[in-house]
């Protein structure tokens, strides 16, 4: 069995928690035996059995791919739609359904709303998301699957430290990660925090106030930019008072996940993907734009934090590419 994954965003020009992801599942799934490799648009031959399309896959693709006898699997993040409110996610739905009406082929060539049921399987990282996919796009409910992201062995084995005071954030420094506004709110609450990770690029004017807000208050905010050795990110998780991540949007937060496997707890933003995940086993925040009310639940969660009970460890990226591995086999097991 061979697989070719493929996506449209290099990763030089966007890193992020889908690179990881796709890296992981198939250095995974080669462990296990199955040969993944990368789509590569200048080969003149590539024959495989199944294209697993991380991302919404444009129609005339899957056509191609089907007719080089592929299985076509769609893994899309729906980080924006699963961060909607259910008003706006029936509207967006009236209006799709008004489009394909009126407008049936462009809804298709432009969007590529139809791919999700012409695949031969779609799978979403939570229920949330497959619940949307077949909400919004009609995805058949048999070609379903649930497979979240995993952890690496590093962060599972990793040992108990004793805590530090700092609260510790990882994530992009760009606006959907809402990085500044937890950095105002820890400065209006005086609370500790550690931010790791890097913006898109240093000139973006967002990053650039973030950067300049953590130099005036270096007591408070400690931002030493990203850690890519994963034994010294596991550690700095072990070392911390407890994982803070107030995104705008968010799909299934792989760093919230490797903040778990080292046993922190957990403030994340109260949105879907967080409660179909973690439910009642972490803290949550309203998403707001007002400084004060954040603060005030950030201060509340810094005192309570080494008194919660942290969230059940993730699975492994091993268990991850069980599950895919078993997925292709199916679909080689059957007919269109």
């Amino acid at each position: 069995m061979k697989v070719l994954f493929y996506h449209l965003v290099p990763f030089a020009l966007a890193h992020g928690g889908l690179q990881t992801q796709i890296l992981r599942s198939r250095e995974a799934l080669q462990q296990l035996g199955v040969e993944v490799d990368f789509l590569r648009w200048y080969e003149g031959s590539q024959p495989a059995d199944v294209l697993h399309f991380f991302g919404r896959i444009p129609l005339p693709l899957l056509q191609l791919a089907r007719q080089k006898g592929m299985k076509i699997v769609v893994a899309d993040l729906l980080t924006e739609q699963g961060s909607r409110s259910p008003f706006r996610i029936r509207f967006q739905k009236t209006v799709m359904r008004t489009m394909e009406k009126a407008l049936p082929g462009m809804s298709n060539e432009i969007f590529n709303w139809k791919s999700y049921r012409l695949a031969d399987a779609c799978v979403a990282l939570t229920s949330w998301e497959a619940q949307l996919m077949t909400e919004l796009f009609a995805a058949p409910p048999e070609k379903l699957h649930v497979i979240p992201n995993g952890v690496e062995e590093v962060f599972l084995q990793s040992r108990p430290v004793t805590r530090g005071p700092w609260l510790i954030c990882t994530a992009t420094i760009t606006e959907r990660k809402r990085v500044l506004e937890l950095a105002q709110a820890a400065v209006h609450a005086q609370t500790p925090l550690w931010v790791i990770g890097k913006a898109y690029a240093d000139s973006d004017p967002y990053a650039k106030r973030f950067f300049q807000l953590a130099a005036q208050h270096p007591k408070i905010l400690r931002f030493e930019g990203p850690i890519t050795d994963r034994a010294k990110m596991a550690n700095a998780y072990r070392e911390a008072r407890g994982f803070v991540l107030l995104s705008a949007m968010e799909s299934l937060s792989l760093s919230a996940f490797e903040a778990a496997a080292c046993e922190c707890s957990l403030l994340l933003s109260d949105l879907p993907w967080a409660r179909t995940v973690f439910k009642e086993s972490v803290s949550y925040c309203p998403v707001t734009s007002a400084v004060a009310p954040t603060a005030a639940t950030l201060r509340s969660f810094y005192e309570a934090a080494p008194t919660l009970k942290p969230p059940a460890k993730p699975p492994t990226w091993t268990d991850v590419a069980r599950q895919l591995k078993s997925l292709y086999e199916g679909l080689l097991k059957t007919s269109r």
